[in-house]
């Protein structure tokens, strides 16, 4: 039994980091304005730099299908896992963990893409699809912090940065007074630390002053030898 779960928990994991490399920014923006969106602006392959570089309407597919990516990971794990159980000493491992460790793994996947020599995005959009499978009132509060510090402040980094750390404040009461799994705590605490690693960047810019606003456009940055 035991053998048997760690197999189902390993799959998820598999499948959810394979999900989330899937490079749908890049992707879109080749195929739809012939943009190879690593050659400009942050030379990520999120929403922010596919706006600034291919346009709106790529961006929103991209954001549409990024989110769609951590949803996926953490339904599928799901699935894969179903009802099984499995209680290790004072430990428990059944569908939630899996659904929170698949999730992360799509983050990982889109940050770390082995399609793109593990490098990616920022995994906001991802984090956040994994929260519309998980929770959706997380997805929408922090979907929520989200547009209103982007917008309040015009920098979509800053408004990203509020979002994550957002949804981690409002898990921690949720999981004291309303029981939610301790699981959704350790995704909102693993996710908003990886958005604050790839985000490191964009904060020495915001103190700086050089942070890019919503807006303005990409500039084309030196040509890559691509893998």
């Amino acid at each position: 039994m035991i053998a048997t779960m760690i197999a189902r928990y390993l799959a998820s994991i598999i499948i959810g980091y394979f999900l989330g490399a899937i490079p749908w920014g890049l992707i879109l923006a080749k195929k739809m304005a012939n943009v190879d969106v690593r050659e400009w602006g942050s030379g990520k392959i999120g929403t922010t730099n596919v706006m600034r570089s291919a346009g709106k309407g790529i961006a929103i597919l991209t954001l549409v299908l990024d989110l769609l990516k951590g949803a996926a990971a953490v339904a599928l794990a799901g699935l894969v896992v179903g009802k099984s159980y499995v209680a290790i000493g004072p430990f428990g491992f059944g569908p939630v963990l899996a659904e929170v460790l698949a999730g992360l793994a799509a983050v990982a996947g889109h940050n770390w893409s082995i399609f793109l020599g593990f490098k990616g995005g920022s995994g906001v959009a991802t984090f956040f699809g994994g929260w519309l499978a998980l929770f959706p009132f997380v997805f929408l509060f922090g979907g929520e912090v989200l547009f209103l510090g982007a917008a309040s402040t015009l920098f979509v980094s800053l408004g990203s940065i509020a979002g994550a750390v957002g949804t981690y404040a409002i898990i921690i009461p949720l999981t004291i007074f309303n029981k939610l799994p301790i699981e959704y705590l350790i995704y909102a605490l693993a996710g908003s630390l990886i958005i604050l690693y790839t985000h490191r960047g964009n904060i020495k810019r915001l103190i700086s002053g050089k942070e890019r606003k919503i807006g303005q456009k990409a500039d084309k940055i030196h040509a890559q030898t691509h893998l």
